[in-house]
């Protein structure tokens, strides 16, 4: 793409839109900061705005059974949080973590929902990254069900490391076991399996990628269905 017509921001959903629509949607946003563990928004809240990340990335979390967390969904500079808006919906199913330091694009929710209206450009793009979710939300469940702790471990850190645009990021047990839906312990015994191999260093929530090609041939082929899935539908 030319460089006149990249997204400042570097969002790559923005960045499909034509230049002028582009144009006008960065005007009715501001950048922020996203601040790690902050919530951008509870289950049941109303969504006052959407984050397109630039360098930050965002966990979608699910409650279970009031008192357990189950991450169902990583959103970075490929996507969009407050994706029920899209549909009309102004409140939320999920918890919005921020897991990543970094920034984003905000837009509040009707300047949202004004541009949906509007731009019939902005709308099939949505509608079709929607699609992408719900794909990559149905993969995840089937992962989650069928694949070892090891392989899905693999799996998050090669998302994480895609979004946080970095080898070297921090993690907390709590934050993993959540993740993987399994107890600290399972998480340990993964990630030690993946240390012992070489594949990543790990200390005090600090995690080193160290070999990226062996960690992919250790992960699920969830990893890369998923960008298949994205590559296909968004180009």
């Amino acid at each position: 793409m030319h460089a006149a017509q990249r997204v400042p921001s570097g969002n790559r959903l923005l960045a499909a839109l034509s230049r002028k629509e582009r144009l006008r949607f960065l005007a009715g946003c501001e950048e922020v900061d996203l601040v790690l563990s902050d919530v951008l928004f509870e289950p049941g809240e109303r969504i006052r705005h959407v984050h397109f990340p630039i360098t930050g990335f965002i966990s979608m979390v699910a409650p279970i059974d009031g008192s357990m967390r189950l991450e169902v969904g990583l959103v970075g500079a490929e996507g969009m949080a407050g994706t029920p808006l899209i549909l009309g919906i102004t409140r939320s199913p999920l918890q919005a973590l921020v897991q990543g330091e970094g920034s984003s694009l905000r837009m509040d929710a009707d300047t949202f929902r004004h541009e949906l209206a509007r731009c019939p450009a902005l709308r099939q793009l949505l509608d079709r990254y929607l699609f992408v979710r719900m794909t990559q939300l149905a993969q995840s469940a089937g992962c989650t069900r069928f694949h070892l702790v090891e392989a899905r471990l693999a799996r998050w850190l090669l998302m994480t490391q895609d979004r946080a645009h970095s080898s070297v990021f921090y993690i907390t047990h709590e934050f993993l076991a959540m993740m993987l839906g399994v107890r600290r312990v399972g998480v340990t015994r993964a990630a030690t399996s993946l240390q012992k191999r070489q594949l990543i260093r790990y200390s005090r929530g600090h995690i080193t990628i160290l070999d990226r090609a062996g960690l992919e041939a250790a992960s699920c082929a969830c990893y890369r269905t998923d960008r298949e899935a994205y590559r296909r539908v968004l180009g």
